[in-house]
C-alpha cells in the first residue's frame, strides 16, 4: 500500500498539553475527515502495521513504534486528549504530504468559480488538460476564464 507521512505528528514529533507539559499517555483518535469514523494510520511507510486508534503517546509524549505517522490516500481529522479524555485539539481534512487529491464538479455552464483547498497540481475537463492559461488561483477559489461546458467532468488535482 502506499502510504504518506503525516503533517501533524508525522515523524519524531511530540505533543504537549496546554500548559506546555509533554502529553504523556496521550490520545490520539484519527478519523475519516469530518466525520467520527474511525480511520487507519500506519506505523511506517510501507503502510503493512497499522496504528493502535487511539495512538497512545509515550511518557515524552512521542508516537510510539518509532515515532511516524503514516497516511493512506484519503483525508483524515485527528483528535488529540489527555489521558484522561480531555479534548486539546481537532485537526480536520488532513492529507499525507505529497498526496494528490482530485476535487471533483460538475459543470453548470455557467459558474466559472469552484471552492478548493490545497495546492494546484493540474486542472482537467473532461479528461482534458488545462493549460493554466485558462484559469487562475486566489486562495482557495479556482477561477475559469470561461465556464466549462454543462455537464462536463471537472478534476481539479490538489495536494
Amino acid at each position: 500500500m502506499t502510504v504518506f507521512l503525516s503533517p501533524v505528528g508525522g515523524a519524531a514529533a511530540q505533543f504537549f498539553d496546554n500548559n506546555g507539559v509533554p502529553l504523556t499517555g496521550g490520545k490520539l483518535y484519527t478519523y475519516a475527515a469530518g466525520t467520527t469514523t474511525p480511520q487507519a494510520t500506519y506505523t511506517s511507510n510501507n503502510g503493512v502495521t497499522a496504528h493502535t486508534n487511539p495512538i497512545i503517546l509515550d511518557s515524552a509524549g512521542r508516537v510510539p513504534s518509532g515515532g511516524e505517522i503514516w497516511l493512506s490516500s484519503v483525508r483524515y481529522k485527528f483528535a488529540l486528549y489527555t489521558s484522561v479524555n480531555v479534548l486539546i485539539a481537532t485537526y480536520d481534512n488532513i492529507a499525507g504530504v505529497g498526496v494528490l487529491l482530485p476535487l471533483n464538479f460538475t459543470g453548470t455552464g455557467s459558474q466559472v468559480a469552484f471552492s478548493i483547498s490545497g495546492n494546484v497540481i493540474s486542472v482537467y475537463i473532461n479528461g482534458v488538460y488545462q493549460n493554466e492559461n485558462t484559469y487562475s488561483v486566489s486562495g482557495s477559489t479556482l477561477t475559469f476564464t470561461q465556464a466549462p461546458p454543462y455537464t462536463s467532468l471537472i478534476e481539479i488535482l490538489t495536494n
